[in-house]
Parts: structure tokens; C-alpha cells; sequence
């Protein structure tokens, strides 16, 4: 009789209270043969298009890569700083790679990879603005793509700051060249970029908001996705592939980068 209950106990755990096992995103990717993956093309020269509207930049030459380890197809999906979160979390593709900063609270909802660029976040505007902290934009308008580390950061620091919250990277930087905004909060690099494409408008960085690097981001608990991606970027660290995209992109060389 106890053996009885026991099984029948062992049998209700396995119906009612046992836990899902969730699925295996690696072992998915590969058994289909497709790897959809996340990437901006608001945010040059991690991603944007060229003439002929075709997908172009770092990130997107990464995502590449990704797939080609991974011995895959490639789908690629654009994705905003707004939405790349949400795409993970809806399923709607398996990896984000979009210049992405990791932070605590993301990190609640996603995991991340190991860094595989190095950028910061700040504040630029004319020479003639008189900022150095959040604390000082005053009446300035700032513009920042809605739902970004920067948007956020320049939020908490400063609740009273004007700030034009785009729906990506583009708007918010085509806000600030057209003199809709007086300060734009954006990449260190795509800044840069953004000064080499307007020689007109004034680029000059009046305070940094934090060393944010580049990750990728995945679903939460999917352990053995995050540990192949870990290993493809160490790998291509070492052969110098990882370099050659800063050589190529940023227009300088890849510096030793954080651990997780």
C-alpha cells in the first residue's frame, strides 16, 4: 500500500507540480537549421543600410558570423533599443546582437553574453552648451532613443531634464542634426559616426554617462546558448577576427574587454 501512494504521489508531482523543462534554444537552432537574430540598423556603424538598402555594419557582420559558426541559416529581423528586450522575451528571435549595455535590471529579464565591443555612453552638443552633468542640461532639450541606458540613466540622474524620447537611434539623432534637440545622449561610436557623416554640426562630448559595452542577449536560463556564444567570441578574440571588425568599423583597435 505505501509503495502504492508513493507512486501515486511521484505520478501527481509529475502531472500537477512538476516544473516544464525549457526547451533548448542550441539544440533547436541547429536541429532547424535557422538562427533568427535581433540587429539595429538605426545605429551606424553597428547598423544601418547602404544605397542600395541592403543591411550593412558591425553587428550586422557579426550576426554573420554567428551563423556561419553555428553552421546555420541566417534570418535577421530589425530590431530597435525600444523593442530588442521584447523580442526575446516573445520569442520572436533567439539572439539579440545590437550594441546592447548590460544592466542590473536587464539582466532580470535576459541573460547576456561576454562584451564584444567596447563603447561608453555620453552626452554631446554644440562647444557653446555649458553642460558637464545631467544636473546642468537646465532648459536644453536632449534627445535619446526611448527605453535605452541612456535615455534611462539621464531619467534617474536628472527626473526634471528635457528629454525628446525617440523611437530609436535615428530619430533621435536626426532630432539633434536638424536642431529639434540641443544635445543628443548616444553611443561613444555612433556619435563618432554621426560627426564623420555631418562635418557641419558639432559633436563635442560634454560629459560621459558610463562605459557601457557591447553584448549579446539571449532568453533567460538558456545556459548552453549564452556558453556557445561565450566561446565563439573568445575564439574570434584570439584568431583576431573580433579586431579586424573594430579595424574596420570603429576605425580603431579592440581593447582588452571586461569578463562577466
Amino acid at each position: 500500500m505505501k509503495k502504492v501512494v508513493l507512486g501515486l504521489l511521484a505520478l501527481g508531482a509529475m502531472v500537477f507540480g512538476a516544473p516544464q523543462a525549457k526547451a533548448d534554444k542550441l539544440q533547436d537552432i541547429i536541429s532547424k537549421g535557422v538562427v533568427r537574430i535581433g540587429v539595429p540598423l538605426d545605429a551606424p556603424p553597428f547598423g544601418s543600410q547602404d544605397a542600395n538598402r541592403n543591411p550593412v555594419g558591425f553587428d550586422i557582420e557579426l550576426a554573420e558570423m554567428v551563423a556561419k559558426g553555428l553552421g546555420v541559416k541566417l534570418e535577421m529581423q530589425q530590431i530597435t533599443g525600444a523593442n530588442r528586450i521584447p523580442f526575446l522575451l516573445t520569442d520572436k528571435v533567439d539572439i539579440v546582437i545590437s550594441v546592447m549595455g548590460l544592466t542590473p535590471e536587464r539582466a532580470k529579464q535576459i541573460q547576456f553574453t561576454a562584451p564584444y565591443a567596447n563603447t561608453f555612453l555620453a552626452v554631446y552638443g554644440a562647444k557653446s552648451a555649458k553642460v558637464d552633468a545631467a544636473s546642468a542640461i537646465g532648459t536644453l532639450k536632449i534627445a535619446a532613443a526611448k527605453g535605452s541606458t541612456q535615455e534611462l540613466a539621464i531619467s534617474t540622474a536628472n527626473p526634471k531634464a528635457n528629454i525628446m524620447r525617440t523611437e530609436d537611434d535615428a530619430t533621435a539623432a536626426a532630432a539633434y542634426i536638424s536642431g529639434q534637440a540641443d544635445l543628443i545622449a548616444t553611443n561613444s561610436i555612433v556619435a563618432q559616426s554621426l560627426a564623420r557623416q555631418n562635418p557641419n554640426k558639432e559633436f563635442d562630448r560634454k560629459f560621459v554617462i558610463r562605459r557601457s559595452p557591447a553584448h549579446m542577449g539571449v532568453q533567460m536560463d538558456q545556459h548552453n546558448l549564452v556558453r556557445w556564444l561565450d566561446g565563439f567570441i573568445f575564439f574570434n578574440t584570439m584568431n583576431g577576427e573580433l579586431d579586424r571588425l573594430h579595424q574596420k568599423y570603429l576605425d580603431m583597435p579592440m581593447d582588452p574587454l571586461p569578463t562577466l
